[in-house]
């Protein structure tokens, strides 16, 4: 079988099976809609590869009373009593930088980059962004 590319979104609803079949087995599929073309990919397989794309970079260091991690270039920190709660608290500030990105960051210029780690938040389960935050 061959990539999947189609020309508008009436072919493209018209052969939607056809485009997702294509995504879930990882051919290319994409759609064209005036000069822009949008790919559509399998959610598993891209947060698979942004997670190895992006290594996290996070530093979790021992404080007195507690742990703390944070992200060099991200604004975002935790802090928390226990190493597995400032995983946690760290878990949900990405998920808030994820949701502030959406929301207003996208184009600013210190943020705009960021558009891989936020489709790696939002395509990953707390436990994915865990092992991803220590690098497993």
């Amino acid at each position: 079988m061959s990539a999947v590319r189609l020309n508008g979104f009436t072919e493209a609803r018209s052969h939607l099976k056809a485009l997702l079949d294509a995504a879930e087995s990882g051919r290319a599929a994409t759609v064209r809609r005036g000069l822009k073309r949008t790919a559509v990919v399998d959610a598993e397989r891209l947060r698979h590869f942004l997670g190895r794309a992006l290594p996290s970079r996070a530093q979790v260091v021992p404080e007195e009373g507690g742990w703390s991690v944070c992200i060099a270039g991200l604004p975002v920190a935790a802090d928390a009593g226990t190493f597995d709660e400032a995983l946690d608290e760290m878990v949900d500030a990405l998920r808030e930088y994820a949701e502030d990105w959406q929301d207003h960051l996208q184009s600013a210029p210190n943020h705009k980059e960021n558009w891989g780690l936020v489709q790696l938040v939002e395509l990953s389960d707390d436990e994915h962004l865990r092992e991803w935050v220590v690098g497993r």
